[in-house]
């Protein structure tokens, strides 16, 4: 076996080729959240200040692009809740949370139903890690006494991802998906 055939291969690129494939991925993220996951691959590469075939050498396909923005964003809301576990209130720490996958949703527009098309298993396997956080903060939660009895985390998902789907196209889209959902938290507290 080659000696570094068990080194991913992110890790086996020269610095240039990591620094090009991270320029990329940043750039799909802002693209994506100005104009949604059908966003012009031409206008990622003009924004990591790449070229076309340097996008597609990385990334052969709209959705390698797609699931590599996603997943990132994924384990990050993943961490933020792993770290919110700590929390002393908590409570607290499964609305900021909430307020978290909410501002996640927004800025991906059309991004997991996107993947869900392309690659059901990733979207997938990726809705799983989300419901695994959240089921960790709102067992907190539940167990604090902090939110009323029946509700599970999928109740809650749906509805963060229902305020991101109707504030979406509006100027003010991630506020008002904030004001909106604290009108929905208020809605769980327990009395």
């Amino acid at each position: 076996m080659p000696k570094d055939a068990a080194v991913p291969p992110r890790q086996r690129m020269r610095a240039d080729a990591r620094r090009n494939v991270d320029r990329i991925v940043a750039a799909a993220g802002a693209v994506i959240a100005e104009h949604g996951a059908d966003a012009s691959l031409e206008e990622v590469a003009r924004r990591a200040g790449v070229g076309s075939a340097t996008l597609h050498r990385h990334f052969p396909s709209r959705q390698a692009l797609l699931e590599t923005v996603f997943r990132g964003r994924v384990e990050a809301l993943c961490a933020k809740a792993d770290d919110l576990l700590s929390d002393p209130d908590p409570g607290e720490a499964l609305f900021a949370w909430l307020r978290a996958v909410g501002a996640h949703a927004v800025a991906n527009r059309g991004l997991g139903a996107s993947l869900m098309r392309g690659d059901p298993a990733l979207g997938s396997s990726c809705h799983d890690m989300v419901i695994n956080a959240g089921d960790a903060l709102l067992a907190r939660a539940r167990a604090a006494g902090v939110v009323r009895p029946g509700i599970a985390i999928t109740h809650l998902l749906k509805l963060v991802s229902a305020i991101a789907l109707a504030t979406e196209h509006e100027p003010d889209g991630p506020a008002e998906a904030d004001r909106m959902l604290a009108i929905a938290i208020d809605g769980v507290r327990a009395s």
